[in-house]
């Protein structure tokens, strides 16, 4: 496995690979990040991985500063799972001294997380059409938890004419429904508990949309109502939307995206369900 630091360096290691499936990550790696490594792996015959924390995705009272890292951990663990070469590169390396642009990528980005983190989807959108052009992968692979991101990185990918395919695998879950992130390191044990009820509330919504449920209201109310029951969640938003234009649905024709943004004492968990 091949661990790089430069662009100059990772575009070198590239000439080695004739396929290359590409998964980008802010490290702290766990099953989730690993599973889509090793779909890559798979399915392009060698998988790279970034692990870098984007300062431009961070508002400036978010969790930069805290936000978890252990590189020894995460090159160990992608060792073991199969990675080609991992690209680890300084802020100063993707955001050189005078850098100044950045990409818009229109009404997607603006509800749900862009509402909440203004300015949010343009760093990720920055930042992962820089690790595109850098590593020149055939495939990307995302998580379906960051729903909107896979969005925006698709509506970002089809309109640049990037010559490259998104894929999105499933939510990667613990036992009890809890969708894996990075951020459930901050959570305490009794947090952690009632982290729970993300996941409760989206299957409710699941369940009624199964039983016939098409009111996009109705099923808001739902997953409000079983949030209600957790006394330490504090609701950001609930959401059933297109999932392609993220537009609120009042009625459901076709499917919808059920997602909502949750507090649970300082820590903002996000996750979601398609329906």
């Amino acid at each position: 496995m091949q661990v790089v630091e430069t662009i100059a360096a990772m575009r070198g290691a590239r000439h080695g690979f004739e396929g290359l499936g590409f998964v980008p990550t802010m490290g702290f790696l766990h099953q989730g990040h690993l599973s889509l490594v090793a779909r890559a792996k798979a399915e392009c015959g060698a998988a790279a991985v970034s692990i870098f924390v984007n300062p431009t995705q961070f508002g400036p009272n978010e969790d930069l500063a805290r936000y978890p890292r252990d590189l020894p951990r995460d090159l160990a663990l992608l060792r073991e799972a199969g990675a080609d070469v991992v690209f680890t590169p300084q802020p100063a390396e993707i955001y050189p001294p005078g850098f100044a642009t950045a990409i818009d990528v229109g009404p997607v980005a603006d509800p749900l997380e862009g509402a909440s983190r203004p300015g949010h989807f343009s760093g990720v959108a920055t930042v992962v059409a820089k690790l595109f052009n850098i590593v020149q992968p055939t495939r990307a692979y995302f998580g379906q938890k960051d729903a909107q991101q896979t969005v925006v990185i698709r509506r970002m990918a089809r309109d640049l004419d990037m010559p490259l395919e998104v894929v999105v695998a499933p939510t990667v879950r613990e036992g009890d429904g809890l969708a894996m992130s990075s951020r459930n390191t901050y959570l305490s044990p009794e947090q952690r508990g009632a982290a729970t009820v993300l996941f409760r509330a989206l299957s409710e919504a699941e369940r009624r949309f199964a039983a016939g449920e098409r009111d996009g209201e109705a099923l808001r109310r739902a997953m409000l109502a079983v949030l209600a029951q957790e006394p330490a969640a504090q609701v950001d938003y609930v959401s059933v939307a297109d999932p392609d234009t993220l537009k609120e649905l009042q009625r459901i024709e076709r499917g919808a995206l059920a997602s909502m943004a949750v507090r649970i004492g300082a820590t903002r968990l996000i996750d979601n369900l398609l329906l």
